[in-house]
């Protein structure tokens, strides 16, 4: 009979290919465990698309708090239950987590994003922290080390994916490219939610990719343990999703790396971790 840790397993894998793909090169023993931080992940991500209005969306968000207090052991579902035992056995740093769950909050609301810094923060405390976690679990519960590769390959995995989700983002009213960016090239907001690629708005764009590229280059693999790499291999997809999005035309009409080259980067990646940080 599926156990919660095969629920998580099936939820990365319908939810979060990259990530999914990313964990079989971990040692299997570890794999489960990864999914249950990864599903934890995809939980936050979709409580606002679930919650549709804030309010609900922090009591949703709230109740992960409890969770990881202790407070819901008896109430908690497979993904929940799969995180408590993976934080648990790993030692797991609950307040990486807690931070995990306040920067979501922002994605409740329709408050643009106010600067690049802000930017960073939250790709630092969601994508990086997330690589962060996911190295622990790789090395069985011991300190790794690598919280600054971390916060360099996470911010710019982050970016990446925030400017391919850009149409997504602009139909809900979320704007993620920071206000002082857009403001500084003449364009704005609206620009945004009518999908309208300005010059302005595209030159915003272009700055955006190069600070993702910059983080990228500040990305020392030798840092990284071997045997660690499996949690930074997300990474892998930053530079071609970049790419990719410099050669279409409208923003708002994005080509995404189709899902057989997303996996073949992955592999490439596990096989010669220095093509993680390919520009």
């Amino acid at each position: 009979m599926p156990d919660d840790f095969d629920y998580c397993e099936t939820l990365v894998r319908e939810g979060d290919k990259d990530r999914f793909v990313a964990a079989l090169f971990a040692p299997r023993q570890h794999r489960r465990s990864l999914y249950a931080l990864y599903a934890f992940n995809i939980e936050l991500a979709r409580v606002r698309e679930l919650a549709r209005e804030p309010m609900p969306g922090e009591i949703r968000l709230q109740w992960w708090r409890d969770v990881l207090g202790g407070l819901r052991t008896g109430e908690a579902g497979p993904v929940a239950s799969a995180l408590i035992t993976t934080v648990a056995r790993y030692r797991l740093p609950v307040d990486v987590l807690l931070e995990m769950i306040e920067a979501r909050s922002f994605d409740l609301y329709d408050d643009p994003m106010g600067s690049l810094s802000e930017l960073e923060a939250y790709a630092d405390k969601t994508s990086s922290a997330l690589m962060t976690l996911a190295a622990q679990i790789i090395n069985d519960g011991q300190e790794t080390g690598v919280a600054e590769p971390a916060r360099h390959a996470g911010i710019a995995y982050a970016i990446a994916g925030l400017l391919t989700a850009l149409p997504l983002h602009a139909a809900s009213r979320q704007l993620y490219i920071p206000l002082d960016l857009i403001e500084r090239h003449g364009a704005r907001p609206d620009n945004v939610f009518a999908r309208n690629g300005t010059p302005g708005l595209k030159v915003a764009l272009a700055e955006l990719r190069d600070v993702a590229r910059r983080h990228l280059s500040q990305l020392t693999i030798a840092d990284i343990p071997q045997v660690l790499v499996p949690a930074f291999l997300p990474a892998a997809l930053a530079a071609p999703m970049l790419k990719r999005q410099e050669r279409d035309v409208d923003p708002f009409s994005p080509s995404p790396l189709p899902l057989w080259r997303r996996q073949w980067l992955l592999w490439r990646a596990a096989r010669h971790p220095r093509r993680i940080v390919d520009r």
